[in-house]
């Protein structure tokens, strides 16, 4: 261990192993240093008797779940857009490259899908998309349309207010940034979401499944916002959605999201990283001026160029933000109202709940190899504002129907807080996405020495987390990482190599 790396990750959190697999493929020395003896930090995935252990303090789970082993339970739910089921044979991010435990899939055409293709980290994994995708408004459960062609068929809306929604659809469909006759003499650039939708005259129910349904927004904030970034985000969701022609644009990985830093690691490994688990310690040196220069652990230093590292490495460098609720249900049955689909998501919007922030709900089962057979695991979470989940978790749960066991849970969600100008110690931040990409490929790797990522928030899909992972990767190398491969092409020598 007594080496000099380029870099040293601790904490083997999806975050933390995506950016290990990239540095390592880049051909920087990586050292990869975790205190538990298992991948996946608080992205890893738990059988029963773990699960239970976890939440209830012992080992005793009840005969009627069904066999431990068989439960694969996220510890941060989350899924991904998909692109091509050729190369993921077998389920559907999540917004940040991470946030708190909440639930996670991956857009078939999103950020993630984009970065484990151009790893190559597919190989090692296997993906099923998720049957559903829906939006809670005025009490009922309702697919999300995302087409004119949806729309018109929807029960989200009036007659007329469907034919208002679906002009709007058409032009964000035929949108294309190149081609100025697609903008309909509107810059997007400068023209507000508000100012965009106020055109087409569309109700504030119809604004709301659209700008948290389909946009995947957190906030209302985007409606004073340039348009262009929620039009783009609208054609990612219609994009994902067309690559299965299925019931929603996400996938999932068989075996729980576990496998996903798992995957990463093994990429890092064979590019010549190096890994260590069951590290106690692992303390950050300083020197006299205060920059980081190694790692310690077990009476041995490794030197090093630069650190990354979870917030629970470097808790001085790091400020709470707020707090994730969330709730683990074991059911026997899928979602009501969901046509009886094995794997759904299902979106409050904040303004249904008359909270401040959304709620979401993420169910999976047997069919993507998470639980026994015939049993389904549902996740409900959100941002954190009472100390109390089970009142504040109430109605994403009551539209679960009949629930066997529930777990609630409670934690703190943090961002860095460090002065890298005198301490040499960079921590991601995610709050402010536009601040952050803007500046991708623009910040030396001479300024990065450590960096802090930030907690997981209770977003269902990967979109934010993996702009977390990119904006870090930009400014320990130096350079933008080019995620503009063609998904068209990928499928198809997939294809032709199977």
């Amino acid at each position: 261990m007594d080496e000099e790396y380029d870099v040293i990750v601790l904490g083997t959190g999806l975050k933390e192993c995506i950016l290990s697999g990239l540095l390592s493929v880049d051909g920087l020395k990586v050292l990869h240093m975790d205190r538990n003896d298992y991948y996946g930090g608080e992205s890893t995935s738990l059988n029963l008797t773990k699960l239970w252990k976890r939440f209830k303090g012992n080992e005793n789970t009840p005969e009627n779940l069904g066999i431990s082993k068989e439960y694969n339970v996220d510890m941060v739910p989350k899924v991904c857009h998909h692109w091509s089921l050729s190369i993921f044979p077998v389920f559907l991010l999540v917004c940040s490259l991470l946030q708190i435990i909440y639930l996670q899939f991956m857009m078939a055409n999103g950020a993630l899908v984009r970065v484990l293709i151009h790893t190559s980290v597919t190989k090692y994994l296997n993906f099923k998309a998720v049957d559903g995708s829906f939006v809670y408004n005025n009490g009922k459960i309702h697919k999300v349309p995302a087409t004119d062609v949806e729309a018109l068929k929807s029960n989200l809306m009036g007659l007329f207010e469907k034919r208002r929604a679906r002009k709007f659809f058409i032009y964000v469909q035929d949108y294309e940034e190149e081609d100025p006759k697609s903008h309909e003499g509107l810059d997007l650039h400068k023209v507000t979401t508000r100012e965009v939708i106020s055109k087409y005259g569309l109700e504030d129910d119809t604004v709301d499944f659209i700008g948290h349904a389909l946009a995947l927004h957190r906030d209302d904030n985007y409606l004073d916002e340039p348009a262009i970034d929620t039009v783009k985000r609208m054609k990612l969701y219609a994009e994902s959605l067309a690559r299965f022609q299925g019931g929603s644009p996400y996938i999932y990985p068989l075996y729980g999201l576990g496998e996903l830093p798992q995957a990463f690691a093994r990429l890092s490994a064979v590019y010549g990283g190096t890994y260590m688990l069951n590290k106690p310690e692992c303390k950050v040196e300083f020197d006299e001026s205060g920059k980081a220069y190694g790692v310690t652990s077990e009476g041995e230093t490794a030197k090093c160029k630069k650190v990354v590292c979870d917030p629970s490495y470097l808790p001085d460098k790091v400020k709470k933000v707020g707090k994730v609720a969330r709730a683990i249900c074991i059911m026997k049955h899928p979602i009501p109202d969901t046509k009886d689909s094995h794997s759904v998501q299902i979106i409050l919007p904040k303004k249904q709940l008359k909270r401040k922030s959304d709620m979401y709900v993420f169910c999976c089962s047997y069919a993507h190899n998470v639980a026994p057979k015939g049993k389904f695991i549902a996740f409900v979470s959100t941002e954190a504002e009472t100390d109390k989940p089970e009142i504040e978790l109430k109605p994403g749960i009551d539209l679960l129907g009949p629930v066997e066991e529930t777990f609630f849970d409670i934690y703190d969600r943090y961002e860095p807080a460090n002065a890298p100008e005198e301490d040499n110690c960079f921590v991601t931040n995610v709050s402010s996405e536009k601040a952050a990409i803007s500046l991708l490929g623009h910040i030396a790797a001479r300024l990065m020495s450590t960096c802090v990522l930030q907690s997981y928030d209770a977003t269902t899909h990967f979109e934010t987390t993996v702009k977390d992972v990119l904006q870090l990767y930009s400014k320990i190398t130096g350079k933008e990482l080019n995620l503009s491969v063609d998904l068209n092409a990928a499928s198809a020598a997939e294809s032709e190599a199977a």
